[in-house]
């Protein structure tokens, strides 16, 4: 399935484009640099801003980048993990209580 989302084409200009727009609306609605988890937000916004522009702009180098990445089984299961963790972690924090 990532072999086949990263040829050119429409797929690929969308998830760029998706991409794009939620790291813009990130970004703009949650610009928060105080040093506590918050800033992990902000700070996944601009690498998906970064990486919907280079869809859409510099769709070769994204696709060369991707490949890279996703070239084996391992570094998919290293970033399958953490993704995954990184969504755990922010998904408690943002359900918790505040007290």
């Amino acid at each position: 399935m990532i072999a086949e989302a990263l040829h050119p084409g429409i797929l690929f200009y969308l998830s760029g484009f998706l991409s794009l727009l939620a790291g813009l609306a990130i970004v703009n609605l949650h610009n928060r640099w105080q040093m506590d988890w918050q800033v992990i937000i902000t700070v996944l916004g601009w690498p998906m801003t970064i990486g919907g522009i280079m869809c859409i702009v510099l769709p070769q180098v994204a696709i060369a980048i991707g490949s890279t990445i996703y070239s084996g089984r391992a570094s998919t299961i290293v970033a399958a993990l953490l993704t995954g963790t990184l969504g755990a972690f922010l998904s408690v924090k943002g359900y918790m209580r505040r007290a």
